[in-house]
Protein backbone atom coordinates (compact mmCIF):
# COMPACT_ATOMS: atom_id res chain seq x y z
CA UNK A 1 0.00 0.00 0.00
CA UNK A 2 1.76 3.03 -0.13
CA UNK A 3 3.07 1.93 1.94
CA UNK A 4 0.23 2.39 3.16
CA UNK A 5 1.53 5.23 3.79
CA UNK A 6 1.33 9.27 3.92
CA UNK A 7 2.32 12.63 4.00
CA UNK A 8 1.79 14.61 6.91
CA UNK A 9 5.05 16.25 7.41
CA UNK A 10 5.21 18.88 5.40
CA UNK A 11 6.45 22.34 6.42
CA UNK A 12 7.54 21.16 9.56
CA UNK A 13 9.77 18.76 8.26
CA UNK A 14 11.85 20.60 6.48
CA UNK A 15 12.40 23.44 8.66
CA UNK A 16 15.32 22.10 11.03
CA UNK A 17 18.57 22.60 9.88
CA UNK A 18 20.78 21.53 13.33
CA UNK A 19 23.01 18.57 12.72
CA UNK A 20 21.50 14.79 13.67
CA UNK A 21 25.30 13.85 14.98
CA UNK A 22 28.65 16.48 15.32
CA UNK A 23 31.31 15.37 12.67
CA UNK A 24 34.50 16.64 10.99
CA UNK A 25 33.84 18.34 7.76
CA UNK A 26 35.96 17.94 4.54
CA UNK A 27 35.35 21.45 2.93
CA UNK A 28 37.10 20.75 -0.04
CA UNK A 29 34.47 17.86 -0.75
CA UNK A 30 31.80 20.47 -0.15
CA UNK A 31 33.01 22.76 -2.06
CA UNK A 32 33.90 20.36 -5.30
CA UNK A 33 32.66 17.48 -6.77
CA UNK A 34 36.02 15.74 -6.47
CA UNK A 35 35.92 12.60 -3.63
CA UNK A 36 33.90 9.23 -3.80
CA UNK A 37 30.52 9.92 -2.80
CA UNK A 38 28.20 7.51 -1.17
CA UNK A 39 25.51 6.81 -3.43
CA UNK A 40 22.68 5.04 -3.29
CA UNK A 41 24.31 1.97 -4.82
CA UNK A 42 26.94 2.12 -2.31
CA UNK A 43 25.17 1.91 0.59
CA UNK A 44 25.33 -1.14 2.98
CA UNK A 45 22.16 -2.59 4.36
CA UNK A 46 23.69 -1.91 7.78
CA UNK A 47 23.55 1.43 6.72
CA UNK A 48 19.86 1.90 5.41
CA UNK A 49 18.90 0.26 8.27
CA UNK A 50 20.64 3.21 10.35
CA UNK A 51 19.24 5.73 7.44
CA UNK A 52 15.65 4.45 8.68
CA UNK A 53 16.01 4.43 11.97
CA UNK A 54 17.46 8.32 11.79
CA UNK A 55 14.87 9.11 9.56
CA UNK A 56 11.77 7.77 12.02
CA UNK A 57 13.68 9.19 14.94
CA UNK A 58 13.00 12.34 13.27
CA UNK A 59 9.19 11.38 11.94
CA UNK A 60 8.46 10.82 15.90
CA UNK A 61 9.64 14.36 17.20
CA UNK A 62 7.78 16.23 14.43
CA UNK A 63 4.62 14.08 15.69
CA UNK A 64 2.33 14.21 18.86
CA UNK A 65 3.11 9.93 20.02
CA UNK A 66 -0.09 8.70 22.20
CA UNK A 67 0.39 7.27 25.18
CA UNK A 68 -3.08 6.57 26.11
CA UNK A 69 -6.02 4.55 25.20
CA UNK A 70 -4.79 4.26 21.96
CA UNK A 71 -1.42 3.13 22.38
CA UNK A 72 -2.51 0.73 25.05
CA UNK A 73 -4.72 -0.86 22.38
CA UNK A 74 -2.40 -1.31 19.86
CA UNK A 75 0.06 -2.82 22.68
CA UNK A 76 -2.57 -5.53 22.78
CA UNK A 77 -2.74 -6.23 19.38
CA UNK A 78 0.95 -5.99 18.77
CA UNK A 79 2.06 -8.01 21.76
CA UNK A 80 2.67 -11.47 20.41
CA UNK A 81 3.99 -9.91 16.66
CA UNK A 82 7.50 -12.42 15.73
CA UNK A 83 8.97 -11.72 12.35
CA UNK A 84 12.70 -13.30 12.11
CA UNK A 85 15.23 -10.78 11.44
CA UNK A 86 12.91 -7.65 12.81
CA UNK A 87 12.74 -6.07 16.14
CA UNK A 88 9.79 -4.45 15.94
CA UNK A 89 8.82 -1.35 17.56
CA UNK A 90 5.66 0.61 17.65
CA UNK A 91 3.76 4.00 18.52
CA UNK A 92 0.61 6.02 17.28
CA UNK A 93 0.64 9.06 16.20
CA UNK A 94 -2.09 11.49 16.86
CA UNK A 95 -3.33 12.25 13.57
CA UNK A 96 -6.22 12.09 11.67
CA UNK A 97 -5.08 11.07 8.66
CA UNK A 98 -5.92 6.96 7.65
CA UNK A 99 -2.38 5.57 7.49
CA UNK A 100 0.19 3.76 8.58
CA UNK A 101 3.96 2.35 7.76
CA UNK A 102 6.51 0.07 8.72
CA UNK A 103 10.46 1.08 8.53
CA UNK A 104 13.58 -1.20 7.64
CA UNK A 105 14.54 -1.04 11.30
CA UNK A 106 11.66 -2.78 12.80
CA UNK A 107 9.93 0.53 13.37
CA UNK A 108 5.92 0.34 12.91
CA UNK A 109 3.91 3.34 12.90
CA UNK A 110 0.05 3.91 13.10
CA UNK A 111 -2.21 7.21 12.63
CA UNK A 112 -5.09 7.45 15.02
CA UNK A 113 -7.53 8.06 11.95
CA UNK A 114 -6.57 4.48 10.77
CA UNK A 115 -7.22 3.60 14.30
CA UNK A 116 -10.51 5.13 14.66
CA UNK A 117 -11.71 4.19 11.42
CA UNK A 118 -10.73 -0.13 11.57
CA UNK A 119 -11.29 -2.89 13.53
CA UNK A 120 -9.05 -4.74 15.21
CA UNK A 121 -8.47 -7.44 13.21
CA UNK A 122 -7.79 -5.47 10.60
CA UNK A 123 -5.74 -2.84 11.86
CA UNK A 124 -3.54 -6.01 12.56
CA UNK A 125 -3.93 -7.14 8.80
CA UNK A 126 -2.78 -3.55 7.71
CA UNK A 127 0.08 -3.42 9.98
CA UNK A 128 0.95 -7.14 8.64
CA UNK A 129 0.79 -5.62 4.94
CA UNK A 130 3.24 -2.78 5.99
CA UNK A 131 5.66 -5.94 7.82
CA UNK A 132 5.53 -7.68 4.62
CA UNK A 133 6.96 -4.76 2.72
CA UNK A 134 9.76 -5.03 4.96
CA UNK A 135 10.10 -8.11 4.76
CA UNK A 136 10.58 -8.27 0.98
CA UNK A 137 12.80 -5.46 1.42
CA UNK A 138 10.65 -3.14 -0.54
CA UNK A 139 11.08 -0.55 2.22
CA UNK A 140 15.05 -0.63 1.86
CA UNK A 141 14.60 -0.11 -1.86
CA UNK A 142 12.28 2.84 -1.25
CA UNK A 143 14.79 3.92 1.55
CA UNK A 144 17.43 4.25 -1.30
CA UNK A 145 15.30 5.74 -3.49
CA UNK A 146 14.12 8.70 -0.95
CA UNK A 147 18.25 8.91 -0.25
CA UNK A 148 19.09 9.21 -3.63
CA UNK A 149 16.64 11.87 -4.51
CA UNK A 150 17.72 14.20 -1.75
CA UNK A 151 20.48 16.40 -0.74
CA UNK A 152 21.52 13.78 1.57
CA UNK A 153 24.07 11.71 -0.56
CA UNK A 154 26.01 15.01 -1.05
CA UNK A 155 25.94 15.88 2.38
CA UNK A 156 27.41 12.79 3.54
CA UNK A 157 29.75 12.18 1.26
CA UNK A 158 31.76 15.53 2.08
CA UNK A 159 31.44 13.93 6.19
CA UNK A 160 32.22 10.71 5.42
CA UNK A 161 29.44 9.20 7.72
CA UNK A 162 25.35 8.86 7.91
CA UNK A 163 25.71 11.03 11.13
CA UNK A 164 26.48 13.99 9.27
CA UNK A 165 22.48 14.42 8.49
CA UNK A 166 20.62 17.56 9.09
CA UNK A 167 17.21 17.46 10.75
CA UNK A 168 16.49 19.46 7.12
CA UNK A 169 18.01 16.61 5.25
CA UNK A 170 15.82 13.80 7.10
CA UNK A 171 12.46 15.86 6.73
CA UNK A 172 13.05 15.68 2.43
CA UNK A 173 14.21 11.63 2.80
CA UNK A 174 11.17 11.07 5.34
CA UNK A 175 8.85 12.94 3.02
CA UNK A 176 9.85 10.72 -0.55
CA UNK A 177 9.98 7.52 1.60
CA UNK A 178 6.27 8.10 3.06
CA UNK A 179 5.45 8.91 -0.41
CA UNK A 180 6.83 5.82 -2.04
CA UNK A 181 4.97 3.96 -4.61
CA UNK A 182 5.28 0.09 -4.39
CA UNK A 183 4.78 -2.01 -8.13
CA UNK A 184 1.72 -3.97 -8.31
CA UNK A 185 3.72 -7.06 -8.26
CA UNK A 186 4.91 -5.83 -4.45
CA UNK A 187 1.34 -4.24 -3.42
CA UNK A 188 0.02 -7.76 -4.24
CA UNK A 189 2.76 -9.56 -2.20
CA UNK A 190 2.29 -7.54 1.05
CA UNK A 191 -1.47 -7.94 0.42
CA UNK A 192 -1.29 -11.93 0.97
CA UNK A 193 1.64 -11.16 3.64
CA UNK A 194 -1.10 -9.43 5.52
CA UNK A 195 -3.19 -11.90 5.11
CA UNK A 196 -1.24 -14.76 6.08
CA UNK A 197 0.11 -12.81 9.00
CA UNK A 198 -3.34 -11.91 10.36
CA UNK A 199 -4.29 -15.56 10.47
CA UNK A 200 -0.60 -16.52 11.96
CA UNK A 201 -1.73 -14.66 15.20
CA UNK A 202 -5.28 -15.37 15.53
CA UNK A 203 -7.34 -13.00 13.44
CA UNK A 204 -9.95 -13.64 10.74
CA UNK A 205 -8.65 -14.34 7.43
CA UNK A 206 -10.83 -11.82 6.12
CA UNK A 207 -8.77 -9.27 8.13
CA UNK A 208 -6.81 -7.55 4.65
CA UNK A 209 -9.86 -8.24 2.48
CA UNK A 210 -12.22 -5.78 4.81
CA UNK A 211 -9.16 -3.68 5.47
CA UNK A 212 -8.95 -3.36 1.93
CA UNK A 213 -12.45 -2.70 0.95
CA UNK A 214 -12.41 -0.24 3.69
CA UNK A 215 -9.50 1.55 1.94
CA UNK A 216 -11.06 1.43 -1.60
CA UNK A 217 -14.06 3.11 -0.47
CA UNK A 218 -12.12 6.06 0.97
CA UNK A 219 -10.27 6.33 -2.21
CA UNK A 220 -13.77 6.46 -3.85
CA UNK A 221 -14.85 9.43 -1.66
CA UNK A 222 -14.55 12.81 -1.03
CA UNK A 223 -12.54 12.46 1.95
CA UNK A 224 -9.81 9.85 0.94
CA UNK A 225 -6.55 9.56 2.91
CA UNK A 226 -3.43 9.51 1.30
CA UNK A 227 -3.28 6.00 2.21
CA UNK A 228 -6.28 5.56 0.53
CA UNK A 229 -5.29 7.10 -2.39
CA UNK A 230 -2.36 5.16 -3.15
CA UNK A 231 -4.85 2.39 -3.74
CA UNK A 232 -6.52 4.48 -6.15
CA UNK A 233 -3.38 5.06 -8.02
CA UNK A 234 -4.24 1.11 -9.17
CA UNK A 235 -7.32 0.75 -10.86
CA UNK A 236 -7.50 -2.52 -9.73
CA UNK A 237 -7.82 -1.58 -6.28
CA UNK A 238 -11.36 -3.32 -5.69
CA UNK A 239 -9.40 -6.71 -7.89
CA UNK A 240 -6.98 -6.89 -5.22
CA UNK A 241 -9.63 -7.08 -2.87
CA UNK A 242 -11.26 -9.93 -4.23
CA UNK A 243 -7.76 -11.23 -4.69
CA UNK A 244 -7.76 -11.94 -0.34
CA UNK A 245 -11.27 -12.98 -0.67
CA UNK A 246 -10.30 -15.73 -2.31
CA UNK A 247 -7.37 -16.32 0.16
CA UNK A 248 -9.63 -15.78 2.97
CA UNK A 249 -11.56 -18.61 1.55
CA UNK A 250 -8.93 -21.21 1.26
CA UNK A 251 -8.43 -20.55 5.28
CA UNK A 252 -11.90 -21.59 5.61
CA UNK A 253 -12.28 -19.12 8.48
Amino acid sequence: MRKIFIILLAASMLSGCGLIANTSWDQQRLSSAAGKFMTATTLTDEQIVELCSQSVQYMDSQNKIETGAYATRLNRLTKNFKVEGLALNFKVYNNKEVNAFASGDGSVRVYTGLMDLMTDDEIVAVLGHEIGHVVHKDSKNAMKKAYMASAAQDLVGAAGTLGAITSATLGNIATAYLNAQYSQKQEYAADDYGTDFAVSVGRSSYSMYNALIKLASLSEGNESSVLAQRFADHPDNRQRAERQKARAEKYGK
